[in-house]
């Protein structure tokens, strides 16, 4: 087992140890996906390459965490600076990453750009709207709920608690079934803001920006979570707990393997 240094000389701890003293959205749904893959990504940490789908959505996401803070300083001309925002933000995104372009870096900067052009013209958020929070971090002591702290970071809380996530995605999503496919993010998220404001939130709302031919933005209004998907992620986490502590890092073949940068690790498994 792989052991960290401790900050104050007393004592180390496992990366187990450390994995079950929080919790987060990303780590329950990579667990949720392949126990095997999380444990190449968070136990043994093996590096892989940025893949140009992660690094479009990075950058769309820092942008539009600029033009929230610009709203939420009283700026509303963002318009007029996304050029020179979007190359910055294209730039640091890649400074010190090994990212696999395959020869389409500009056609996947023009993506990108396009992108969030459309989200200005199409936004249903007003541009003189002032956000409540923008990228906030956020964790909450589940201890009397027998569980460790929730962490997590919300993009964007709007006025009458709406709390906002954006996403990148390559195809659009079925409204009948995304509620589901982003239950543990967006239970995570509402109880967050729950045990950090003592306000429940009025709703949530995903904004995918889809990168189809012609891009486009859809946004899906979702209610408040209820009683019963807060026990499901509790009990989810009790599950990612249990299985962490003791070790339970089998592998879940399906088709994600096909786009799992962990695939000839995971062949190599025993």
């Amino acid at each position: 087992m792989i052991a960290v240094a401790p900050t104050n000389g007393t004592q180390f701890k496992s990366v187990a140890e450390l994995l079950v003293e929080e919790v987060s959205a990303s780590r329950l749904k990579r667990w949720s996906t392949c126990k095997l893959q999380f444990f190449f990504h968070y136990v043994q940490q093996i590096k892989k390459p940025s893949t140009p789908a992660l690094v479009v959505g990075k950058v769309v996401h820092a942008v539009l965490q600029e033009f929230n803070h610009a709203r939420w300083r009283g700026d509303y001309t963002f318009r007029e600076k996304l050029s020179e925002v979007f190359q910055a933000k294209w730039t640091e995104e890649q400074e010190g990453q090994e990212i696999e372009w395959n020869d389409d870096q500009e056609k996947q900067k023009q993506t990108s750009l396009g992108l969030l052009e459309l989200y200005l013209d199409q936004t249903p958020i007003k541009s003189d709207e002032k956000p409540v929070a923008v990228e906030v971090m956020l964790e909450a002591d589940l201890g009397k709920h027998g569980l460790p702290r929730l962490i997590g970071v919300l993009d964007l809380v709007r006025p009458n608690a709406v709390i906002v996530d954006f996403k990148t995605s390559s195809q659009s999503p079925n409204a009948d079934n995304v509620g589901h496919l982003n239950e543990i993010q967006l239970t995570s998220y509402a109880i967050l803001f729950r045990e950090n404001t003592g306000d429940k939130e009025t709703g949530q709302e995903l904004h995918h920006l889809v990168k189809t031919k012609t891009p486009k933005l859809i946004v899906t209004q979702l209610p408040p979570i209820t009683s019963n998907q807060e026990t499901r992620l509790f009990k989810q986490i009790e599950s990612y707990v249990h299985g962490v502590e003791h070790e339970d890092y089998v592998p879940s073949p399906g088709m994600s393997c096909l786009s799992c940068q962990y695939l000839n690790e995971c062949r190599a498994w025993h």
